[in-house]
């Protein structure tokens, strides 16, 4: 699935150099459309909160679909983690709650930050 989502991406986008800079991206996308859902909920927007949202609720998804399915207990808590996340997404939507929105940037970003971590050790190794 990883596979299948770097060559949309890259049919849609300027190519990009590696799967792992497009999981950093997707990341930085979910960073970017949270924020804006929460942008809009303060301005009392609520199309364009639902486009937001949608938009992040997207790549949640995608991420889902992206995973291994190899049994590991690393795949099985992004699953659940990622899950977890669009269900806040979901009552975000429906509650217009900020306070949601900003548990998830938070969660994003610890994921984010880890990510990049842990793909530059595995290129120092390499």
């Amino acid at each position: 699935m990883r596979k299948q989502a770097f060559a949309a991406y890259n049919q849609n986008h300027t190519a990009i150099e590696t799967p792992e800079k497009l999981i950093e991206m997707l990341y930085e996308g979910l960073l970017r459309f949270t924020s804006l859902a929460k942008r809009a909920i303060d301005e009392k927007d609520f199309e364009a909160k639902s486009k937001w949202i949608n938009k992040s609720s997207d790549i949640f998804i995608e991420l889902i679909s992206s995973l291994k399915n190899d049994g590991t207990e690393i795949t099985a808590y992004l699953s659940g983690l990622y899950m977890h996340q669009l269900k806040s997404l979901n009552k975000a939507n429906i509650e217009n709650s900020t306070a949601e929105l900003n548990t998830i940037i938070h969660v994003v970003k610890v994921l984010l930050e880890t990510w990049k971590e842990e793909t530059n050790i595995a290129y120092e190794m390499a």
